[in-house]
């Protein structure tokens, strides 16, 4: 770098002088999405896309129909975003999107499993669209070369699913112990 600032006097920057010289000092790598599976964008359209409200454009998909039965429904979901996870495993994306792809799915359980409300926000939120798109995105190998991941990624995401299913446990339990009150108060007005 002095080099080049004293071949140009001081005045010229190093990207001026190496542009031109007719090479760049940083190789520029546009940011392509690279292909992936058509069964992982399948899965997503079907979870989130998959009917359309006539008129508006709007999407929803089966995250949403499925997320009506309590408790049942958004593990489902849950379970099918692990899927996408561990997808995003082998296509060596990043540890800090493997967690985002984690927190996407966390926030479409947490609030997906309040009655009603959680419906209307699994139609919107669209969890397994998003971490498609970060898989799309983010990959650094091609749907051929996506055969497996590296060891200290599949313990990372072990971890993610971990802390997922802790979530998951925990509200179960939750729940429990409200139909029990529940149950409890009923019980003593008959």
């Amino acid at each position: 770098m002095r080099e080049i600032k004293q071949a140009g006097g001081g005045r010229e920057t190093a990207k001026e002088l190496a542009r031109a010289a007719g090479r760049a000092l940083v190789p520029e790598r546009p940011r392509s999405q690279i292909e992936i599976e058509q069964s992982l964008d399948q899965l997503s359209r079907w979870m989130d896309g998959l009917f359309r409200i006539p008129g508006t454009g709007w999407r929803f998909g089966l995250d949403a129909i499925v997320g009506l039965i309590p408790g049942i429904g958004d593990t489902v979901s849950t379970l099918t975003g692990f899927y996408i996870l561990a997808a995003g495993v082998r296509y060596r994306v990043s540890k800090v999107t493997l967690l985002r792809m984690g927190l996407n799915i966390g926030v479409d359980y947490v609030f997906g499993a309040i009655p009603v409300i959680g419906d209307i926000f699994d139609a919107a939120w669209k969890s397994n669209t998003k971490n498609v798109e970060l898989l799309r995105r983010r990959a650094t190998v091609s749907a051929a070369d996506a055969h497996s991941g590296r060891t200290s990624d599949w313990l990372f995401v072990g971890l993610v699913m971990l802390a997922l299913l802790a979530l998951l446990v925990g509200s179960i339990t939750i729940l429990w112990f409200i139909l029990r009150f529940v149950y409890g108060q009923l019980a003593t007005l008959f």
